[in-house]
């Protein structure tokens, strides 16, 4: 992962669900991705992609019930505090939703491990490269993972510029801590996201996405900024996604659609406007489709 891992960060505070307090830019910050998001309350559906990188969760403050299913799956719930933390390294897509306590604010980290990072700490470890199954851990804790992640937290959050030696220095021993913690204990091989697209790109395109989302649909523009071809890039995003990209700007759509809705007062046609539908019964045809239930029927239910 290099330094374009994170030149979209804050810009991809715009497509996760909240607002984007911290964010690690620059040199320090190579071969990781690390955020510090406000949620919102409640959560419907929301899409987390396959990336080859191991992500963490850490919860910083408030609590909630998370729950988490493969694509149209079981829900799996999950009731966390500050001081708990997800893994997840798994080459398929998922789902995610949560509704939080109104006591304290619902603030998360959001840690990617880059590979450089784990081919370094693998190679000391096992003589080899990272080729070896994490564990997805939900709602669990870890002291050891904590007392790393807290010191990273506060060198995102500090007023002052960031040490390298530092950081970078606590990302080697959170990676090493990763692998002997949480590799399989059978030792098998990662089952990597074939040709998926690293998460450094993905996020490009998801803010290029979220920038032009009541435009039309641009293939072109969406595989230049991924650097591959229209072909190319198609496969390894459903792979990522599980979906093409035309039907994930879509769901994101009507994602903004349920959000107008539910929290402002605009008319069903003006919300179909603003994501891109100057028809309302071609809106109304997708949001059912993606949503189960009409605009009016949601709203409602709101």
């Amino acid at each position: 992962m290099s330094n374009s891992t994170l030149s979209s960060a804050e810009a991809m505070g715009e497509r996760i669900p909240g607002t984007l307090l911290a964010a690690g830019l620059g040199k320090p910050w190579k071969d990781l991705l690390a955020q510090i998001f406000s949620r919102r309350q409640t959560q419907d559906v929301l899409l987390i992609p396959a990336v080859p990188e191991p992500l963490i969760v850490w919860v910083l403050s408030g609590s909630a019930v998370v729950e988490e299913r493969e694509i149209n799956g079981d829900w799996q719930a999950n009731r966390v505090t500050a001081g708990d933390f997800f893994l997840t390294n798994t080459p398929t897509p998922y789902e995610l939703r949560w509704t939080a306590a109104k006591t304290a604010p619902f603030e998360v980290m959001h840690l990617y491990l880059g590979l450089p990072l784990l081919n370094r700490a693998a190679a000391e470890l096992y003589g080899k490269e990272f080729d070896i199954a994490l564990r997805d851990v939900s709602g669990q804790r870890d002291r050891v993972l904590s007392s790393l992640l807290e010191p990273l937290r506060a060198e995102l959050q500090a007023p002052r510029q960031p040490s390298a030696l530092f950081v970078q220095g606590i990302a080697q021993s959170l990676a090493v801590h990763v692998l002997r913690e949480y590799a399989d204990p059978s030792g098998k091989p990662a089952r990597r996201q074939r040709s998926g697209l690293p998460a450094f790109k993905l996020r490009r395109v998801l803010a290029l996405m979220e920038a032009d989302l009541d435009q039309e649909f641009h293939l072109e523009r969406l595989a230049r900024e991924a650097g591959l071809s229209e072909f190319h890039f198609s496969r390894a995003f459903k792979r990522s996604t599980g979906f093409s990209p035309s039907h994930f700007q879509i769901r994101m759509r009507m994602d903004q659609a349920r959000r107008l809705l539910r929290e402002t007062d605009k008319s069903i046609v003006e919300v179909g406007l603003e994501v891109g539908y100057s028809s309302p019964s071609r809106f109304a045809q997708l949001f059912r489709r993606e949503v189960g239930v009409s605009p009016r029927e949601y709203r409602d239910q709101g």
